[in-house]
């Protein structure tokens, strides 16, 4: 079932007392699990967000066709977070409050997910995000170890690019961040890993979202004569600074996360702008059979490849995990299925790749499943450590040159 934020609006006035009220009781209808797909159908993850909505479903269809999870189909309610804080804030509160939501998947910036993980901790359901935010391990945003995290964290992110600075044989790195928790702490992680190996940056910008023009923080930037300079942006920022350093001349390279630096930007700026653009992005477990099942449904849903959209493999992912472990639960409680989530995923167990057979293998013992978008081995703080791949734009595309392991 997917309900749509004009509907939302129309009985705002009818529903904002339940808003209100949290101690509403979250009944459900008999036999079903209700789960909010949470994602960022607008805004800047627009690339992605319809993308991870509609895996979401089609995975929750894959579960119910094999008998559900605990004896219970599970149902999708869908909101857009417009990829903003405040309008993932409304969407959260209608979903837990007047949706009855047991749990929401798919919250991709870490904004958005820093405003929304009180909420469902308050409603003591379980929060599967993508972002990349440190905050989002620990207290107070994981006080209740219910935030679960499919992505790698932006210190990763700033670890790798470390790695492939040093590989490339730079020496002069500068960095420019989005103020924002994921900017910033792509950034951060890059300067202290980069520190750590007796190294420096010469020169660290933090700029506005929604400028016009970046052009002053970018000539500071390029004052201090780097020769690379390693970013934490995002795709509508990048195009523009992009095509303003273009425009100065002056030769310096660029690392960039592969959500900023894609195909869109190549189309935005044209390919002359980003040759040899360094893209760095988390890569699928594409060599396991959930790969494969999951690229087949998602290049059947939207006519794209699977490799095209890694937070789409973890929305699939999400619904999996929580799927096995509700089943292993034999519970719908949240206490229950949240001790069962490392289980279902972490080693040792029998290896699975499908909710039908992990569900089958639950009979016999222990099971770890692996993931489409990694091999989902949760640590104490419920994030992952996927392995990155490193893409030159070369003629206009993204070619996959190294795989670094964080």
């Amino acid at each position: 079932m997917t309900t749509n934020r004009r509907q939302f609006i129309g009985t705002l006035g009818a529903a904002s007392a339940l808003i209100a009220a949290p101690s509403v009781l979250r009944a459900q209808p008999q036999g079903v699990f209700r789960i909010g797909a949470l994602c960022p159908v607008t805004g800047a993850g627009a690339p992605y967000g319809s993308g991870m909505q509609k895996m979401i479903t089609a995975a929750a269809e894959i579960v119910n066709a094999a008998g559900g999870a605990a004896g219970r189909k599970i149902e999708v309610v869908s909101e857009d977070t417009q990829t903003s804080p405040q309008a993932g804030v409304l969407a959260a509160k209608k979903l837990i409050d007047v949706n009855k939501v047991q749990a929401i998947l798919g919250t991709w910036s870490s904004g958005v997910s820093l405003a929304v993980v009180p909420l469902t901790n308050d409603a003591n359901i379980i929060l599967m995000n993508t972002s990349g935010a440190p905050a989002l391990s620990v207290p107070p945003a994981n006080a209740k170890g219910l935030s679960y995290r499919f992505q790698a964290t932006n210190d990763r992110f700033g670890r790798a690019f470390a790695e492939i600075c040093a590989k490339e044989g730079f020496k002069r790195p500068a960095t420019m961040a989005f103020n924002n928790a994921s900017g910033i702490g792509n950034t951060e992680g890059f300067r202290k890993a980069w520190e750590a190996k007796g190294n420096k940056v010469v020169a660290n910008v933090v700029y506005e979202p929604n400028q016009p023009s970046y052009r002053s923080e970018l000539q500071k930037v390029l004052a201090a004569n780097p020769d690379v300079i390693v970013t934490g942006s995002y795709l509508s920022d990048t195009t523009i600074i992009m095509r303003e350093w273009f425009q100065s001349g002056q030769p310096v390279k660029w690392i960039i996360p592969g959500w900023a630096a894609n195909p869109d930007l190549v189309k935005a700026t044209g390919p002359e702008v980003v040759e040899g653009v360094i893209s760095v992005d988390s890569i699928s477990n594409e060599t396991a059979p959930s790969f494969k099942a999951y690229a087949e449904v998602y290049e059947k849903a939207t006519g794209q490849s699977g490799q095209s959209n890694i937070f789409s493999a973890m929305t699939w992912d999400m619904v999996h995990s929580l799927a096995l472990a509700i089943e292993a639960a034999g519970s719908t409680e949240t206490a229950a299925i949240n001790a069962k989530i490392r289980e279902v995923s972490n080693p040792d167990g029998t290896k699975v790749y499908s909710y039908a057979e992990g569900k089958e293998a639950l009979k016999k013992g222990k099971i770890n499943f692996e993931g489409a978008s990694s091999v989902l081995d949760f640590d104490q703080y419920g994030d992952v450590s996927p392995s990155f791949g490193v893409f030159f734009i070369e003629g206009g595309k993204l070619n996959r040159r190294y795989v670094v392991n964080i």
